[in-house]
């Protein structure tokens, strides 16, 4: 198991469908290199993923945001990819929920994805605060697209993040 206190993303890119592990917090810290990942398999043509929680202390909204936004682009395939998430405990089953977005994946509470022994832990890339601010918005617009009773949530933040954007 990884070390929870550096959180962190392990994933196996080679699997069908392809398995990531998250352990500790899932934020807007490490989100983008989640991100990043998928698109770069959703390039390779992979269209199938499965991301196992049970190591996932918590989530905030840009990391859900970020699944969201995977998901959103799953479905737009033809034919349509899947994202399964697997594992949430009681807290983030219950901002899945709330957010909206076990409309947009598949959930399941069964066994763990099989992440092979040689897995890969993402990285973050260093970002500008601008590169960060457009990572944040986009997360929560994905949200709204996700349902749109997160507009009123999330409101403030997307307005405040857009300002500083705009501000360069």
């Amino acid at each position: 198991m990884a070390d929870v206190t550096r959180p962190v993303f392990l994933v196996d890119p080679e699997s069908d469908p392809v398995a990531v592990r998250v352990e500790g917090r899932a934020s807007f810290q490490n989100s983008g290199a989640l991100e990043q990942f998928c698109k770069d398999r959703l390039a390779q043509g992979r269209t199938r993923f499965v991301i196992d929680f049970a190591g996932c202390t918590s989530m905030d909204s840009t990391f859900l945001g970020v699944l969201a936004g995977i998901a959103i682009q799953l479905r737009r395939r033809t034919p349509a990819g899947s994202l399964v998430v697997a594992r949430l405990n009681a807290r983030n089953l219950e901002l899945v929920r709330n957010l909206g977005l076990h409309r947009l994946v598949t959930i399941d509470d069964g066994t763990p994805p099989a992440v092979a022994g040689g897995a890969t832990v993402l990285t973050e890339k260093a970002r500008t605060e601008i590169e960060s601010a457009r990572l944040v918005l986009a997360a929560h617009e994905n949200l709204v697209a996700a349902d749109e009773s997160n507009r009123a949530r999330f409101a403030d933040v997307v307005t405040m993040v857009r300002q500083r954007i705009d501000q360069g």
